[in-house]
């Protein structure tokens, strides 16, 4: 059962590039659903082709929120997203309808379903340290670094995910302790029994094969429907993006294409391979959390099918 003030919401997830998308507008027309993005770089405006956002069309087909809350420069954080998303549930709730997340960024599900670990604040001086080093040095040595003092959380990043990183390695700092030992009550967290119906956290399992088929399409539409213009763009602005935007997937290969390093076709690949990757440890998330049910798109419309019409 999901935790208050979630606890009637339906949660429909998977790895990218699996239909969440789609599946989940069909769903929500059916549920008189209201979509909760649960993405974490979807918040951010102007970046519409790189984050596979739903379209204008799509998302005037059902209310989306939490879509376009940020400009690029902006931090969002898991806890700043939880904060949303209570807020934004508790307002669909009262207006007499359904709550249906739609994402797969795996932070935001484990917090939507266990909540947050306590830890200490952040610290502005040894993040801004840590984050200059990895800009000199490169993300592998803080990667190696925190594989010294915290090899649990360094087996979980990966080596280009800098801004958890810092935050790992500023727990450490500021306490003295891994981060994987202040999340150990938060992974061992009591699972509440199940309600009764339809399960409500679902993520889409497609064979590897297909998703990957999928993944690699997908780059190379996002390609056609003008990525690299859209990067572009983005370095125009007189504020460049924040480390968490920077963090989105595709964007330092076109970085690296606009300056020459490598050509579009090595980005393309490049992105593909990144991407799969990605889907690889969404989807060791997905089955290391018990609530988590796998399903293909068909047995998840029929599974929610008590709901739907109602």
């Amino acid at each position: 059962m999901l935790p208050t003030p979630f606890e009637n919401a339906f949660v429909l997830t998977g790895p990218t590039a699996s239909g969440k998308t789609q599946l989940g507008i069909e769903l929500a027309q059916a549920m008189g659903a209201e979509i909760i993005a649960m993405d974490s770089m979807t918040v951010y405006r102007h970046m519409d082709v790189g984050t596979a956002k739903p379209t204008p069309s799509e998302r005037a087909a059902v209310p989306h929120h939490l879509i376009d809350v940020l400009e690029p420069w902006e931090s969002a954080s898991v806890a700043w997203w939880l904060g949303e998303a209570k807020r934004c549930c508790t307002e669909i709730v009262a207006r007499g309808k359904q709550v249906l997340f739609v994402g797969g960024t795996p932070l935001y599900l484990k917090a939507l379903l266990c909540g947050l670990f306590d830890g200490p604040p952040a610290d502005l001086a040894i993040r801004t340290r840590l984050t200059d080093e990895a800009s000199a040095l490169g993300s592998d040595a803080l990667h190696r670094r925190l594989a010294e003092v915290d090899p649990i959380s360094a087996s979980r990043l990966h080596p280009n995910d800098v801004r958890r990183m810092v935050r790992a390695l500023e727990v450490y700092e500021l306490t003295g302790k891994p981060m994987s030992s202040w999340q150990t009550q938060w992974h061992a967290r009591p699972t509440r029994e199940p309600r009764d119906g339809p399960p409500a956290v679902l993520w889409l399992d497609l064979s590897r094969q297909e998703l990957y088929d999928r993944i690699n399409r997908r780059v190379e539409e996002m390609f056609a429907r003008g990525f690299v213009e859209e990067v572009r763009r983005l370095h125009a602005w007189e504020k460049p993006p924040s480390l968490e935007a920077r963090q989105a997937l595709g964007y330092k290969e076109i970085d690296d294409f606009l300056a020459g390093m490598i050509s579009q076709t090595e980005a393309i690949v490049r992105i593909q391979t990144r991407t799969r990757n990605f889907a690889k440890r969404q989807i060791a998330w997905f089955r290391h959390l018990p609530q988590c049910q796998p399903a293909t798109i068909e047995l998840t419309r029929l599974l929610w099918q008590s709901r739907i019409g109602t």
